[in-house]
């Protein structure tokens, strides 16, 4: 994928995980693209560990697979980061 695309894919990834997770008022249109572009590469190595594809293009398999990741590091910064906050 072009770079635009990738912007593009992790913009969307990163919004819905962001809506998923609660953390959208937390996150601005930059975090949603670095957690989304994050998630799709947590996201690929999982399921390349597990036997399936990765991340292989814009579709709904790649966004499916881009989102769980996605939500994964979410959660994880939920549980370190944002709790030490508080």
């Amino acid at each position: 994928m072009g770079i635009l695309l990738w912007i593009v894919f992790g913009a969307l990834v990163g919004w819905v995980a962001s809506m998923v997770m609660d953390t959208d008022g937390q996150q601005g249109a930059f975090a949603n693209i670095a957690v989304g572009i994050a998630g799709a590469i947590i996201g690929g190595f999982l399921a390349q560990a597990l036997g399936w594809n990765g991340v292989t293009g814009f579709n709904i398999t790649s966004f499916l697979i881009a989102l769980g990741g996605a939500v994964i590091l979410l959660w994880l910064m939920k549980m370190f980061v944002w709790r030490s906050r508080v």
